[in-house]
């Protein structure tokens, strides 16, 4: 389960990444907020997905403590 969470995290730090340095229409097209002509930053998907990142990153490490303890 630690496992999961930690990469669950490191791919959406990833992905908010990706957010705040591709404009919205050179993003991927599987990605929430891909727009064709569209150039700017989708801002809210990147700290949406970077606070989820974050979340799940500490969740995991929460987990992996109260089982090594």
């Amino acid at each position: 389960m630690k496992v999961l969470l930690f990469v669950l995290a490191a791919l959406l730090v990833v992905v908010a990444v990706i957010y705040f340095v591709l404009p919205a229409d050179s993003l991927p097209s599987f990605l929430p907020g891909h727009e064709q002509g569209l150039t700017r930053i989708r801002l809210k998907h990147g700290v949406v997905s970077g606070v989820a990142g974050v979340l799940l990153f500490l969740i995991g490490w929460y987990v992996g403590r109260a089982k090594a303890g």
